[in-house]
This record gives C-alpha cells, structure tokens and sequence, in this order.
C-alpha cells in the first residue's frame, strides 16, 4: 500500500512538472526574475513625466516580492539566511522604492532584515566573495546612503572585510584588461545584453536603442524581469535536461527529453559557424559542452570539433589560461563531456587535459586570497569530478549527490552574477527527486532482504570458505543503473554474482584439482547428483537459479533459454578450470592465451546477459551464445578482465596465480612493474573509449548502421557493468575490501534526507557572463545626511563613523568621476563606463 501511494504521488508530481516544463516551445517561462534587475528597470524616470516610473509593472513586482524575511532574492533553506548575491539585490530594491517614495513598510522592514544578517553573511563569505561583488556592494552602500537610507556596519570584522574588498575591487581594476570604447554596447541597444547595466545606459545618454531594448525586455517580462535578455533558448532546455538527468529523474521524461534534444540537435546541423565572440565566450563553451555530451549520450554523432573548437584560437585559450577562475565551471562541463571520448579522438584528448590543468589550478586558490569567482559547492564538485572518473561512480550516489545540493547546484560562472530557473523555485522538481530517490532506498532494501533469504537457503552464506558478498554485489548492481523499481533484472544479476564469487574462490582458494575437476565435469554435464560438501552447495545454487530464471523467461516471453543459461555458465567453470590448473601445475601461458581464458573467468558476461533479456526491450537470446556476441560484450569482458589484474597482482603474485600485468612483465625483463601497469593502463583506457562507442553510437561517421546490432537498453546496461568493476578496481581492489564500501552503502540504503532540511527556497542558478552593473547618478539626497555622505571622509572619519567604511575607502581608490554610484555633475561617457566593467 505504501509503495502505490508512492508511485501515485510521483506519477502526480511528473505530470504536472511536464506541464510546466515542456509544454511549450518558449523558455521564457522557466526563467525566474532577477530582483536585482528589475530593481534597476524600476528605477527609469518616464523620460515624458520624469515624476513617476516609465515601467511601473517593475516597480509593482519589487513591492509585492519582498520576501517574509524582509529582503529580496536568495536565502538558505535551512536557516532562511540571505544569501550573498541576496543583499546587494536587497539595497537595489531599497533604493527604488525610496527613490519613488513608495513601500514605507517595505523599506522599514527591508532595513531591518539587512541589518540583522549582512554582518554575519559577510563575515561568513570573507575570502570566497565572487569578484563581481567586490564593486557591486560596496557602490550599493554609496548609492543607498545617497538616497537617503541610512545603514550601519556594527561588526568590526565585517567592516575590515568591507574595507579589504574595496582594496581588492583597485587591485582587479589595475590588472584587468579594460574594454574597447563601446566594445559591449550590442546592436540591440543593450550593455553586455544586462537589463541592469542597459538601464543605466539609458538613463545617462537616452538612447533610442537602449529604450527600445528595454521596452522589448518588460513586454517579454510582465512580471519581473530576467538577469539577460536575450537568453538562449536552447542553453535553458539544455540545463534542465541535464539537471533532470543528475537527479535521477530522466526516466519520468525520457520521451521528452528525447524529443527536446533531436531537435536541438537538428539545429545543430543546420545552424552556420559564427565568428567568435569574446563578450559570449563562457555562454558557447557552456551550451557546446552540455550539447555535447547530452547529445552523445543519446546516440547522436557528435563531430569531437563541436566542443573543441576553441581550442584553435589563440586569443581564446590564452584568455582562458590567463583568467581561468572566472571560467571554472564552464572549464568543469568541458571536462565532463570528455568523460564520452572514443578512440582517436585527439582533439578531445586535448581538451579533457586542457581544462584538467586550469581546474587543478582553480582548487589551488580554495584557500587563496585571490578566490573571489569560484564558490565552495562547485569546487567540491570539481575535486569529486577529477578524483573519482565518472566511469567509476554509481549513478544513484552521484543523484544523492545532486539532491542535497539543492542550495543551488552552480551551473556555470561569468565574472558576475546569475540567473534562474523559475520551474524549479517551486521546488516540484526537487521534491520528485527525494519522493523518487526514498522509493527506490525502500525497494533496495526490500530486494536486499529478499537476497540475503536466498543466500543463507541455498547455503552460500554459510559455506565456510571465501569472500561473503552479498551485499556488495547487491549494492553495485542496483546502484550503478536506473531501473524500474519492480524490475526482477537486479535480482538476477545479483545472485549470478554471489554464486560466482563463492565458486571463484572455491576454485581459487578451497578446492583441490581433483575436486574442482569434478565440479567442473558436473556443470558441464549438468549433473550434480554425484557431488559432495561446497560442490554440491554450489551446484545446487546454480541450478535453481537457472531454473529460476528460466521459468520467469518462458512465462513472461513464450520461449525457452534453459539451453543457453547453461552454456554460459559451462564456459565460465571451464575458464576457472583452466586457469586453476595453470596455477596447482605450474604452467605459464602466453599474454594471449592468458587473456582468451581471462576475459571468460572474469564472468562479466554471465553477470550481464541472462539478466538482459529482461529489459525492454531485450537482449535477443541468440546473443547470449560466444560465437555471436556482439563486441561491446567482448570489451566489456576484455576490459573488465585488464581492470582486476591491475590491481590484483600483488595477491595473485603471492598465491601463483596467472596475472595479465605480471605476465607481460615477465615477458619484458628488462621492464619494472610500474612499467607493465602503465602498459595495461593504456590498454584498458584504449579498450574504454571503443567500448563507449559501441554503447553509444548507433551509427559510424560515415552514417552506415554499424552499432545498432543491439537495443539501446542493453548498451547501456553494459555501460552499467562497465561502471561496477571500474569502481570497484579504480584506485585499489575494492571489492576484497571488508567494510570500506559500508558508508556508500548505508547512503544508498538505509540514510534518509535530512528530516529537519527545509526545501529550499532557492531556484537553480546559472552563472553568466553579465556586465558589473553601473549605478547611475541619481539625484542626491538634500538633507544633512547626504551632506555627510558628499563629504571627504580621511582614516579617522573612518574609525569614528563605521558604517561609513564603505564610502570611506571607495572614495580613496576610486576617481570621483567614475560611474559607481557617486555624484558626477556630467553625463556618464563610454569612457567613463567602460572602467566599470572587467
């Protein structure tokens, strides 16, 4: 009963998310507004009646917006605490509403929020503030006490922190690059395409385009508007099916993710190469790298130039190199997409490398002073991603993952600020996550129980011999797919690899020859009645599992496998025969004969297909024979093989055991071991990039059908086996390990989300390249306060008046003249401009 309210309740959740997400063509409606934004549009005298506001639908939102805390933007969902990018977004709405003498209530109540938490947020932000924050602020707090509101620091430390950022905004200022004289005024009449910085634009110089840009902007955004405009649609349909996917949730929308993504590829196709454009760089490079490996992962051919171009332009690497920080998380979803390289892929070879290095470089500056653009959450991320390959992480921890980090997940960065998708403010996605993520938790467990019954009936728990790993076989295969949650196919799976790991090591460890010989002729003659002790326990487990999954076969399809199951197991106690005999005689196979018997004994394809036939659709029963596998299967047996040697040799070494690294050493005397590991590395990683193009692909270059001899399920179910001996053979043999898996397990399994964690209120963010918003002269306060503010302020000023620190120091490193906010009896030039912007 508990599961169907479940089910009922996601199904409930799906339908009404594929209505708000993609029911229709536009990407308008995902985008959440920016209260930063629209705080500047609110600003706008009507040129006509310059008394009122020409957009008075902005000014309304930013009224009726406030949030209960009392500021305008993000907070952290656990505390309700602003958020960084929270209180400069808080002061610009502050000062509209001052500045049109409106929203008393709100400015009183506004006041008091940003009073009550901006010392602690800075104080809890010293040392990770985005650098677009550096100028931003600190010209708020001018602008603000300009217009007459009054604000005070009563933190010692968040005053030095203030003033150490007025330092660092002279410092970036004298090493950035400026821009040309109107390198960014677009042919729209916008600035950097920033609602914010055009409406400054406009109400310096009056530009027609500038107003026609903006008039565009409010009747596409009627209710507040965006932090860019225009946006590519494209890039936002291609950041939520990627956020879809990394909750674990692409198996709700998969007909619509399909549909959304074979046109963006068919635009693809058709669209025309452009020059490249600086002011867009970190835009392209985003969009092109999800592009791609989204698109790769769905079967479509991707040339590797798509997302390496870049890499051809001089300008744009040393732009890169030279300001790496800046582009940390577009260089992270370059890295990611390399994760799908074929063989021979030399460009993307160059990039994965490429952007390697700078993201090496980027978690240096964790620590650093100068790690003002890259926030803590997407350096985890980053540390995790260049540590751990994805090849060797499961797919529900890495959806756990995604789901905690619901305090807005870092898209990608600009030298700025962000913006958001609105369909998930709602929090429906998030919520789905969790509801879908606790289903699957309570159907592993359940499944886990079910297992650890049938171990302990057929004996294989207590046989007195060898490795107990039920629940390390269980955790791998359920972890490592995304199934159906009443799928048989992880049982199955499951128990073929608990028998296999008590019949390996029966035959590695326990038996003698004459007793593994006479396990060995019982499967193959499939007869086991003449068998004794762990043989006969063995045999008897087998046994019923073919029985039992044949039985499920030929009521569930019609026809009979019992044949087939049968051959596949003989081939796998004939290659432990084999080998087995090579150890207790002493024999010592070429590297060749080696690896033939080794990429059978490994199992993998007797894990993998009796269970494929299951899937939907299935793995034609025919496959299941040696001689027509396909040569994915033969990859993934080879590879798989290559992966547990390399980090078994030292134990087999000490056993006798036949081993591919020590072989190949053997065979090269002259060599050391690291040398003979470097040397299966490079075949493993060779062996890889053919096996993710025949799991991938379905057609080749050239368009020929030469990789859809098999459903695209079962591809990826062997990309699923694949990922299970990566993790376990990464960094060490995992899988001999006693409890070192327990954790992820238990996270897996057993550990709910936080019960007390309030959904947070804070939609997905997506960093941009967006200008540094210019403040504008506005009209300067007349009463006594605004004389003090006007007034030259030396270091003791400083120290007697500390909420004037701000000002204080920015009126000591930068010109008077310079449009942040301060008092300039000239119109703004280009000139003039430019300098605020890096």
């Amino acid at each position: 009963m508990e599961t169907s309210s479940s089910l009922a309740c996601i199904q409930s959740l799906v339908n009404e998310i594929k209505k708000q997400v993609f029911s229709t063509q536009s990407s308008h409606h995902l985008v959440a507004p920016s209260p930063y934004d629209t705080a500047w549009l609110a600003m706008i005298p009507d040129p006509s009646n310059p008394d009122r506001p020409l957009f008075q639908s902005c000014l309304n939102w930013v009224l009726d917006n406030q949030n209960e805390q009392g500021f305008w933007g993000d907070y952290n969902g656990e505390d309700g605490i602003p958020t960084i990018h929270a209180l400069p977004a808080t002061l610009a709405c502050l000062v509209a509403l001052k500045k049109w003498n409106v929203g008393e209530h709100n400015i009183s109540k506004g006041l008091a929020c940003f009073h009550a938490h901006v010392d602690m947020v800075l104080t809890e932000n010293a040392g990770r503030l985005p650098r677009w924050f550096t100028v931003v602020f600190p010209a708020m707090i001018d602008l603000a006490q300009a217009t007459g509101l009054h604000l005070t620091f009563l933190n010692q430390p968040a005053g030095t922190l203030l003033s150490n950022l007025f330092i660092k905004r002279k410092q970036m200022f004298e090493r950035e690059k400026l821009v040309d004289e109107w390198g960014h005024y677009h042919g729209d009449g916008s600035f950097f395409q920033s609602p914010s910085a055009t409406a400054h634009l406009f109400m310096t110089t009056a530009n027609a385009k500038s107003l026609k840009y903006l008039n565009s902007l409010v009747q596409n955004y009627p209710n507040g508007v965006a932090a860019r405009y225009p946006m590519d649609e494209e890039l936002i349909k291609l950041c939520v099916i990627d956020h879809i996917q990394r909750l674990g949730l692409a198996e709700h929308f998969s007909q619509e993710i399909a549909q959304t993504l074979s046109q963006i590829y068919r635009n693809q196709q058709k669209a025309a190469e452009l020059p490249h454009d600086m002011t867009s760089l970190a835009e392209k490079l985003h969009k092109d790298s999800l592009a791609f490996r989204l698109l790769r992962m769905q079967g479509f051919h991707m040339n590797p130039r798509k997302l390496c171009w870049f890499l051809k332009h001089e300008d744009i690497v040393g732009h890169l190199e030279e300001n790496h920080e800046y582009f940390t998380c577009v260089l992270y979803n370059i890295y990611r997409a390399t994760d799908l390289m074929f063989h021979g892929e030399d460009e993307l070879e160059e990039a994965r490398s490429f952007s390697r290095n700078l993201l090496q470089k980027s978690l240096a500056l964790r620590d650093g002073d100068d790690n003002l653009s890259v926030s803590p959450e997407l350096l985890n991320l980053i540390e995790r991603e260049l540590s751990v390959p994805w090849s060797a992480r499961m797919d529900h921890l890495d959806n756990r993952l995604w789901i905690e980090n619901k305090f807005n997940p870092l898209l990608w960065i600009g030298k700025d600020s962000y913006y958001r998708l609105s369909c998930l403010q709602n929090e429906k996605l998030l919520q789905l996550a969790e509801k879908n993520f606790e289903l699957r938790q309570s159907t592993y467990r359940n499944e886990l129980e079910e297992l650890k019954r049938w171990s302990k009936e057929k004996g294989l728990v207590d046989i007195g011999f060898g490795r107990e790993k039920t629940m390390y076989t269980y955790f791998a295969v359920a972890t490592s797919t995304s199934l159906p949650h009443d799928s048989i196919i992880r049982l199955i799976a499951a128990k073929a690899a608990i028998v296999i790991t008590v019949a390996d090591d029966f035959f590695d460890m326990e038996g003698s020859l004459p007793d593994l010989q006479l396990l060995n002729d019982a499967v193959q003659r499939w007869d086991g009645e003449n068998l004794r002790g762990p043989s006969k326990v063995i045999f008897d487990a087998l046994e019923d599992l073919v029985t039992e999954i044949a039985t499920r076969y030929y009521i569930q399809r019609g026809s009979k496998i019992t044949a087939q199951l049968r051959d596949i197991w003989r081939e796998t106690f004939g290659s432990w025969m084999r080998e087995s005999t090579w150890s207790q005689t002493g024999y010592r196979p070429t590297m060749e004969q080696y690896l033939e018997t080794g990429m059978v004994s490994i199992a993998a394809d007797t894990v993998l297909l009796p269970a494929a036939c299951f899937l939907t659709p299935s793995l034609p029963t025919h496959k299941m024979k040696p001689a027509f596998y396909e040569d994915a299967t033969k990859l993934l047996m080879t590879a798989t093989r290559l992966l547990n040697d390399i980090q078994s040799y030292q134990k087999e070494k000490e056993v006798g055991k036949m081993n591919y690294v020590l072989l190949h050493l053997n065979e090269h005397p002259e060599g050391h071991i690291e040398d003979s590991i470097a040397y299966v590395n490079d075949m493993v990683d060779k062996m890889r990039k053919q096996f993710l193009q025949h799991v991938l692909m379905t057609t080749d270059d050239d368009g020929d059908d030469n990789y859809n001899n098999m459903p695209k399920s079962c591809k990826l179910f062997h990309l699923s086996c694949f990922k299970v001996f990566q993790m376990f053979f990464n960094s060490y043999n995992l899988f001999d390990s006693k409890a070192d898996l327990m954790q992820e397990i238990m996270k897996a399994f057993y550990i709910p989300f936080e019960q007390d964690q309030q959904p947070s209120n804070n939609p997905l963010i997506i960093k941009v390249i967006k200008p540094l918003p210019v403040l504008p002269p506005l009209e300067r306060s007349s009463s006594s306060e605004g004389a003090k503010v006007s007034a030259s302020l030396g270091p003791a000023a400083t120290l007697k008046h500390k909420n004037k620190v701000a000002i204080s120091f920015i009126r000591k490193q930068v010109p008077r003249n310079c449009s942040l906010g301060f008092y300039s009896p000239k119109p703004c030039t280009p000139a003039k401009l430019k300098s605020c912007f890096i």
